[in-house]
């Protein structure tokens, strides 16, 4: 049995992960966020470790302990905790941020992942084991996107590809070939809400990987929540890169959007 150690962040990511390398005959090591990570991984692994922000170097303990060698990171950690003193009270941690030439997820997670790898751990792919959650080019939704639906999502295709490629964000909302919102630091939900206020409905949302995008770490994500989001924001589409972006909770997911008219494409 292949051992795989799990850095688990929040959300449903690190659960899904963990439910599928066990079907396929893994155990699993996982170090658990305390305030991010949710307690019910503890259903899926082998073992887990609970540590807070600040004992961060406790990490690489526990996993040559374990005689763990692959490592896979699920999941993110709230961005308002890299700004707080729970991280500049952890030396390791501010080592890593003060030598950062940003403060960029990219830059972040790429910096951790040498530190793994320094360590003597191997950084899998995050989708490794969960490819069959990765859609494939196509409308899922029963409702096609309509000819101007359409126009919007080319439009903010390159404009997302531009914006993710400077490392701003990921997401762009539009309507009428205009951009109403751009993603940044908050993420794509408070997008989806903010383009809801700002374009009065009817905004479709496009959401792509980075050029470059290294799938160890900080991949596309969308879900039940993004979808329950598009509804009260008053969305009319959802796109998102094929083969790139992890969709969680699909079924369910579709079936809301079904029921309330939104149209979700993989492009």
């Amino acid at each position: 049995m292949k051992k795989i150690g799990l850095i688990a962040g929040n959300r449903k990511f690190p659960l899904l992960f963990a439910a599928s390398a066990k079907k396929k005959g893994c155990k699993i090591i996982a170090i658990a966020i305390k305030g991010d990570t949710s307690p019910k991984l503890k259903k899926f692994v082998d073992k887990i470790y609970w540590l807070k922000l600040s004992e961060f170097q406790k990490m690489f303990d526990i996993f040559k302990a374990e005689a763990v060698e692959s490592v896979v990171m699920a999941g993110q950690i709230s961005p308002r905790r890299l700004f707080s003193q729970e991280t500049q009270s952890c030396p390791q941690l501010r080592q890593i941020l003060d030598t950062l030439k940003d403060k960029q997820a990219d830059t972040l997670f790429g910096a951790v992942a040498k530190r793994l790898e320094a360590a003597g751990l191997t950084l899998l792919d995050s989708t490794t084991f969960i490819e069959e959650y990765l859609p494939k080019k196509g409308t899922l939704t029963k409702q096609e996107p309509d000819f101007d639906t359409w126009e919007d999502v080319y439009f903010g295709l390159s404009l997302a590809k531009a914006v993710a490629n400077l490392d701003i964000g990921q997401t762009v909302a539009v309507k009428s070939k205009t951009i109403v919102a751009v993603e940044a630091f908050e993420g794509t939900d408070n997008l989806i809400r903010r383009a809801g206020k700002l374009g009065r409905g009817r905004v479709v949302i496009v959401k792509v990987s980075k050029p470059k995008q290294d799938m160890r770490f900080d991949i596309p994500v969308i879900g039940l929540n993004t979808i329950k989001n598009l509804v009260k924001a008053r969305c009319r589409c959802l796109a998102f890169e094929a083969g790139k972006t992890l969709f969680i909770d699909q079924e369910e997911s579709i079936r809301l959007a079904d029921r309330r008219g939104i149209s979700i494409v993989a492009v």
